[in-house]
């Protein structure tokens, strides 16, 4: 069994691993890490990490951005493994995070959704074929009026695992309004909806010469992205130094 330290037990996200690792005999939250320390479910909050006295596997964070650079700190000292599900880092964030790497196994993801990954996979094996049979490539987008960002992180995600298969020559497209032309080959455009209480919607539409081939993901809960920090944590533990993705726990990057 794994045992875990769960980095912003108190958030919405964090409620909901509480609620998986409740139903899965694989894991076990031993600790819990929330800015007011408020106890939520069976085990012990502490208001810091270094106040954390349980032995753990590995620590799953969902947290804020202001906090990652003391968690990569702290995992590092321990020598902990960690499941970094908190987005929106800076650069030198980014560059902690892979400096953090080269002590202990790191896993980050752009969605933590299983669902998601398997469909980077595919479009990895899609976008190839079908660009060279001359169909066109649209990343489609729909989230709730509350998120702050545009397009997500999954859209971008999505629309590189095709890219990568294109040699990365093809450009990103936001906004065609204030242009006149056809639309180039080598160009994949993104479009954001924002409104009402939507998790998280994804499309990418491959459109050809009468034919179309739209690849979907639909979030019906955020459910979906406790289940897959809670099966990432898994895998993770005892894992050596390194980057490492939801494709490694799915076996796809293997």
């Amino acid at each position: 069994m794994a045992k875990v330290i769960l980095h912003g037990c108190n958030g919405r996200m964090g409620h909901m691993v509480s609620g998986i690792a409740e139903k899965d005999d694989r894991i076990e939250i031993v600790a819990g890490v929330d800015a007011f320390g408020k106890p939520f479910g069976g085990y012990p909050v502490y208001e810091s990490l270094p106040e954390v006295k349980e032995e753990a596997d590995v620590v799953i964070d969902f947290s804020t951005a202001a906090a990652v650079d003391g968690l990569l700190d702290y995992c590092a000292e321990k020598g902990l493994p960690v499941v970094l599900c908190t987005t929106g880092l800076s650069e030198d964030q980014t560059a902690h995070m892979h400096k953090t790497a080269e002590k202990v196994a790191v896993l980050k993801s752009a969605n933590m959704s299983l669902g998601v990954n398997m469909l980077l996979a595919l479009l990895k094996q899609a976008a190839g074929p079908l660009a060279a049979a001359g169909f066109d490539i649209e990343v489609v987008e729909k989230h709730h009026r509350m998120k702050l960002d545009s397009p997500s992180g999954t859209a971008l995600a999505l629309a590189d695992a095709a890219n990568s298969a294109l040699n990365n020559e093809y450009d990103y497209v936001y906004d065609r309004s204030d242009r006149r032309m056809q639309r180039p080959v080598k160009e994949i455009g993104i479009s954001a909806v924002r409104g009402g209480t939507i998790v998280g919607d994804h499309d990418v539409i491959f459109a050809g010469e009468d034919e179309v081939i739209t690849f979907s993901h639909r979030a019906y809960s955020r459910a979906v992205f406790a289940k897959g920090a809670a099966e990432a944590a898994v895998f993770l533990a005892g894992k050596e130094a390194g980057m490492y993705s939801m494709g490694d726990v799915l076996g796809l990057d293997a």
